[in-house]
């Protein structure tokens, strides 16, 4: 069973949290994806990850079951992204969580570490993303036109299974890729294209890499196909005592495309941080 909470940014918008798992275990905070939303994880907190930690996922602002403001402004300022983080972080009571960023998870990470440092974590998974936003480590979608589309919503539809498709080595079949195309549709398009305009200055980015100390894991497909693995050792360069583990068979998912490996090596890495930044009384 899962705990659900409903955590205010500071702006005021409301984010739907759910947590899992092992109360008093070493707590992981999943953050996922463009278009997605927590139950991109279902294969970490269905897992023996949830017997042994805390885990604790939310909905993006514009995603899921989180509020939803068409204001471009309330996706295109770092800090707000930041200030969700930090939100969750402080309702629901995690103490020195280990963050995982998946896709755009790893950008909300990056402005994490811009406004707010690493101090309050044990460690940090960025996982087929590009924090330094440098355009050629990014592959183009294919996505439906107005010829190939017979209305501007059967457009964003197909536009939405290319792009989901595109997410993974081998998409998903039956109800799992129906699942992710429901909560993908889930994002207004108003929203995705004001994440669009969002970006980050690469000097700010490297700034707040360099200065990470906590344990940095990074996890890349090598056949991601909407961003290069380059990204991966973009971020690594600037994060010297990173380490990147690269999934040969994956995509751009490999959390969910090999779910087993992925959960081995995050529960390593997850004691190996727990461990060296204990939180006092633990």
């Amino acid at each position: 069973m899962s705990e659900i909470h409903l955590v205010t940014a500071p702006d005021g918008v409301g984010l739907a949290v759910q947590e899992w798992g092992n109360r008093s275990g070493p707590e992981i905070l999943l953050i996922h994806g463009l278009a997605q939303s927590h139950l991109s994880f279902t294969r970490q907190f269905a897992s023996p990850l949830a017997r042994d930690h805390r885990i604790v996922s939310f909905d993006l602002r514009g995603h899921g079951l989180s509020e939803k403001p068409l204001e471009p402004a309330r996706y295109q300022d770092g800090r707000r992204w930041a200030d969700d983080v930090r939100a969750v972080i402080a309702h629901v009571g995690l103490r020195r969580p280990v963050l995982v960023g998946w896709s755009l998870g790893g950008r909300v990470i990056r402005q994490y570490l811009i406004h707010h440092g690493d101090a309050g974590l044990s460690g940090i998974n960025i996982v087929s993303a590009r924090p330094i936003e440098d355009p050629s480590v990014t592959l183009a979608v294919p996505l439906a036109t107005d010829e190939t589309a017979a209305s501007p919503l059967e457009r964003e539809i197909r536009s939405a299974i290319a792009f989901l498709q595109a997410c993974y080595a081998t998409p998903p079949e039956g109800d799992d890729f129906a699942m992710a195309l429901a909560f993908n549709m889930m994002l207004p398009s108003q929203v995705r294209e004001a994440i669009k305009g969002w970006s980050t200055p690469a000097e700010s980015v490297i700034a707040a890499l360099r200065a990470v100390r906590v344990p940095t894991l990074i996890t890349h497909g090598l056949l991601d196909g909407l961003i290069r693995p380059a990204a991966a050792e973009m971020t690594a360069a600037h994060v010297p005592h990173a380490r990147i583990s690269w999934f040969e068979t994956c995509g751009h998912s490999p959390f969910y495309e090999d779910a087993p490996r992925f959960n081995r090596e995050l529960a390593a890495f997850v004691a190996e941080a727990w461990s060296r930044g204990r939180p006092p009384g633990s």
